[in-house]
């Protein structure tokens, strides 16, 4: 089913393949990513470069230095300032970002820090805020914080079960900021989505797997890991154990 008229329609990408189907499918809004497996990390130079020569309609870049949980650390934040200068010389349009404190609230003192070295770009706060302790709180704040748009699913696993909560959020935001559904949305819930919700734009990947062209394949071996799901859940590298195999291979000759 196409979508015309006054629903936008956002492709979340994360190849340079990706953006040419999403733009010949109809998207009106790119939201460039990396690592969508973990929800999605920001994208590299190399990528929005090629992506914003090749698209006319409007790209967002993520702005997540990391896969896991929202709350970052001292040494995350110059990362995240670092990538928003990036993606406003390399000519986005948007970015996408979100932190929460521990205790799971919006954290104001941060984002605000972002909204102010990203404008005059557009500002949404992603699906940080399904993990938010009380959404209609944290949907004040980021009006207060006069964010541009939230990317929710209404607190649930797909926005098709999140509709009640995201109708909610549509009537609280009274136009002040944009409800951007987004989780689960396909051909087949897109139009109840929009109809029972009220809102006017939808985010959605619309993937579908390919085999690779490859025809010599290495049996038995795989670079990549087994993937670990969870937002509460990091990878960072062990000191000790860099340092035990310093020392195991330091009288190696």
């Amino acid at each position: 089913m196409t979508y015309t008229g006054s629903v936008l329609v956002e492709a979340c990408i994360d190849t340079a393949v990706s953006a040419g189907r999403a733009l010949a499918g109809g998207a009106g809004r790119l939201e460039l990513c990396d690592n969508l497996v973990e929800g999605g990390t920001t994208p590299s130079p190399g990528m929005l470069a090629v992506v914003r020569e090749r698209s006319p309609v409007p790209i967002h870049a993520m702005i997540r230095p990391r896969g896991g949980d929202f709350l970052y650390s001292g040494d995350e934040i110059p990362v995240m300032l670092a990538d928003i200068a990036a993606a406003e010389r390399l000519r986005a349009d948007g970015v996408v970002f979100g932190a929460l404190t521990e205790d799971g609230q919006v954290d104001r003192e941060l984002i605000a820090r972002l909204i102010d070295a990203a404008r005059p770009m557009t500002v949404v706060f992603h699906r940080a805020f399904d993990l938010a302790r009380d959404p209609l709180e944290a949907l004040d704040a980021l009006i207060e914080l006069e964010v541009d748009r939230v990317l929710t699913s209404g607190l649930a696993p797909t926005a098709e079960e999140g509709i009640p909560v995201i109708r909610e959020l549509v009537r609280r935001a009274e136009g002040r900021i944009v409800i951007l559904a987004g989780g689960g949305i396909t051909e087949r819930n897109a139009a109840r989505i929009v109809r029972e919700s009220g809102v006017r734009e939808l985010h959605l990947r619309a993937s579908k797997a390919e085999a690779s062209p490859m025809r010599f394949k290495r049996p038995g071996v795989s670079i990549g890991k087994a993937y670990e799901s969870g937002e509460y859940l990091r990878v960072e590298t062990d000191s000790e154990r860099i340092r035990a195999v310093v020392d195991a291979v330091s009288g190696e000759q």
